[in-house]
């Protein structure tokens, strides 16, 4: 399965969507965004085909959404991407792509939405919770 994950090495969840989808036997292509930043028909790209608004994907913790003013509900889309694109931070993460779409997978356990076959069990994400049992099921 071609898989694509937009990915923060920094981030808890992003290294344990890529650990789910390592897991269920694919080797992705990972996307270091923060390294290499976006493009604005990439963001727009992805924000369409996962079903996000650009609010929806503003990071706002640990970013400097704030700081930026991008919290005010008054900053527009256009306004947002051009933040996005200066400051890759603000995009929340990880997103991942593959034949059956593309997700912001926060939670992390969404990833299994889009992958062929679970990981075998068990499995947890990063707080602990199990979300694949040891008979290899999805929990919850």
């Amino acid at each position: 399965m071609n898989v694509v994950i937009y990915h923060n090495p920094d981030c808890g969840t992003s290294r344990n969507v890529l650990g789910i989808i390592e897991a269920a036997g694919n080797e992705p292509t990972v996307i270091h965004y923060l390294e290499t930043g976006w493009t604005r028909p990439q963001l727009l790209g992805l924000f369409a085909a996962a079903g996000l608004t650009p609010r929806d994907a503003l990071r706002i913790s640990k970013s400097p959404a704030q700081e930026l003013g991008l919290l005010d509900p008054a900053v527009s889309d256009a306004d947002l991407i051009d933040a996005m694109f200066a400051h890759p931070i603000l995009v929340n993460r990880p997103i991942v792509c593959t034949a059956k779409g593309a997700r912001l997978c926060r939670p992390s356990e969404t990833v299994l939405d889009l992958l062929d076959k679970l990981p075998p069990g068990p499995l947890r994400k990063e707080d602990g919770e199990l979300i694949i049992d040891e008979n290899g099921h999805r929990v919850g």
